[in-house]
């Protein structure tokens, strides 16, 4: 089914990311909702939840701390914050859109399947609800840089909820690392694929044991073609629509007479 475009003047705005609930990101975000509406919530992660996927807290008590009228943290996932947003905080008044991030990094190509950030906006597509991810993309030993998407931020969220969506699709925005002004346009592009792995670095403790850090991911070739990666690099904001089927068609299809 499609889902008609959504009206944000006075909509009801739930706003999370992966970062925490004291990430500058998050504050980003929540501007960018201000510009529709001052019904804004807010329901982030008490610490940051990075890397933390689509994972759901099932092993564990949640506490919940309400900060101030409509701003709450959760000692969870990303996905635990609006699930627990949508059913329990806003339950019986649901939210008409979430926005997550604005997540300190781009999430493009398989990080994706890591995303806190994007893995709350598919939270919220499984709860029925058109949901945005915003990433703004950085240099690892530089200070971020959040003025693109405080620029072009609240005009993009603007276009995307003038179309109409599949009700299963989500959207995933990047902003490229540069200058409001030097931002060379906006492309709807493919999710990207690179040849990576992440550097694990061992360190020792002051009692002589050895412990480990992930470190950043090592892109070994980003893979050819139009995507989100090739649009960042452009200077582009890139938009991938992103949906919950995970079915390879092609191979089914090829498969499907091996086991008749």
């Amino acid at each position: 089914m499609i889902r008609p475009p959504i009206n944000l003047r006075g909509a009801r705005i739930l706003v999370t990311n992966d970062d925490g609930i004291d990430a500058p990101g998050l504050k980003v975000a929540e501007d960018i909702a201000r510009t529709f509406s001052e019904d804004v919530w807010v329901v982030a992660p008490e610490t940051e939840q990075s890397g933390a996927g689509h994972s759901l807290t099932l092993t564990q008590p949640l506490r919940l701390r309400e900060i101030s009228e409509k701003r709450f943290s959760l000692g969870g996932s990303p996905t635990d914050c609006v699930l627990f947003a949508v059913s329990r905080i806003m339950e019986g008044f649901r939210p008409d859109i979430v926005l997550s991030g604005v997540n300190r990094g781009a999430n493009v190509g398989d990080n994706v399947t890591y995303s806190g950030t994007v893995a709350a906006a598919m939270e919220g597509a499984i709860l029925g609800l058109p949901s945005i991810a915003l990433s703004q993309e950085r240099e690892y030993d530089q200070p971020i840089c959040w003025d693109a998407t405080a620029h072009h931020g609240a005009r993009i969220v603007e276009q995307l909820t003038a179309l109409p969506w599949p009700n299963d699709v989500f959207m995933n925005v990047n902003f490229p690392n540069r200058n409001p002004k030097e931002v060379s346009g906006v492309n709807v592009v493919v999710q990207g694929r690179q040849d990576a792995g992440y550097d694990i670095q061992e360190r020792i403790d002051p009692r002589s044991n050895s412990y480990f850090w992930i470190g950043a991911a090592v892109r070994n070739g980003i893979r050819v073609g139009d995507t989100d990666y090739q649009a960042l690099e452009r200077g582009e904001i890139s938009i991938t629509p992103l949906h919950m089927d995970l079915t390879h068609h092609e191979a089914l299809e090829q498969m499907k007479g091996a086991f008749s």
